[in-house]
């Protein structure tokens, strides 16, 4: 018989985006493990209500980021 001892380091991470006056926005949450990104959900808020948790994977992600991207950069003209 072996003894195997298997550790896991896990980390949530949740970020919050909202309007000045907090009433609506993103919430954004990563589950790290062991230093690989495990899962990325986000979900909307708006006042006391909050939508359905959205699972997105890496590919997704980087979608995103080049669509806010260039949302932002027509925004400063």
């Amino acid at each position: 018989m072996a003894m195997r001892r298997t550790q896991s380091n896990i980390i949530n991470l949740a970020f919050a985006i909202s309007t000045e006056d907090g009433k609506a926005g993103v919430h954004v949450t990563q589950t790290v493990i062991n230093g690989q990104t495990q899962a990325v959900g986000m979900r909307t808020i708006n006042g006391a209500r909050k939508s359905a948790e959205v699972k997105l994977d890496v590919l997704a992600l980087a979608d995103l980021r080049d669509a806010i991207t260039e949302i932002l950069e027509g925004s400063e003209g």
